[in-house]
């Protein structure tokens, strides 16, 4: 219904071809900011989402198939890499790399999880595996409800007028060293961060505020 009914917004204008030439991609996204993101990938392009695996996550891989996209099972993608081995993160980090390498886009919420705002070490590990750029996608709309939960999510509201942003590119070296790393962690919470802020400013309302934590 908020896909059908909202006047949206495309930038950059060829959106679609952009993500096209560019796949695959690596899909940066804020965790309780991701929820109607499906809405601006071009359904034409294979894409698969990493899903964590508890209860909340089994909900989301259900909704995530019924929308087309394909589903990667683990731990998310913040925290350290301690954290990500326990929580069989690098079974699904393995898994992100072979498909992308395979031609299939990857969506993963960049934060770390019960913290959000703070980009986490997997998303850029991953780019360095797998050498594929990360781009931050954003879908937001005029008519939205906020949540006062851990992740600030947002829920867009039908019948108004909507965003659909790509943000700026960062690409991690195959040879990248632990600063190289931290500066690609860094800048990939900025991209996220000024990509919605732009779609706020788009759809009006009120005006995106960074998050730390």
């Amino acid at each position: 219904m908020v896909q059908k009914t909202t006047r949206w917004t495309f930038e950059p204008g060829d959106l679609a071809s952009t993500l096209e030439s560019d796949a695959p991609v690596i899909l940066s996204l804020w965790h309780g900011q991701h929820v109607f993101v499906p809405i601006g990938w071009p359904s034409h392009l294979p894409v698969a989402a990493l899903v964590a695996r508890h209860a909340d996550g089994e909900i989301n891989a259900v909704a995530l198939e019924k929308l087309g996209f394909g589903t990667i099972r683990g731990a998310g993608g913040g925290g350290d890499q301690r954290k990500l081995i326990k929580r069989g993160g690098m079974r699904a980090l393995r898994g992100m790399v072979r498909a992308l390498k395979g031609g299939t886009s990857i969506a993963i919420t960049a934060d770390v999880p019960q913290v959000g705002g703070i980009v986490g070490e997997g998303i850029v590990l991953l780019a360095k595996l797998s050498g594929r750029p990360i781009r931050p996608l954003v879908v937001v709309t005029r008519r939205r409800r906020h949540f006062n939960s851990w992740d600030k999510a947002t829920l867009s509201l039908p019948f108004g007028r909507g965003a659909i942003v790509l943000g700026d590119t960062v690409r991690v070296g195959p040879d990248a060293d632990e600063q190289e790393l931290e500066n690609a962690r860094l800048a990939v919470g900025d991209a996220l961060n000024r990509a919605h802020a732009r779609a706020y400013q788009i759809t009006g309302g009120d005006v995106w505020v960074d998050r730390h934590g």
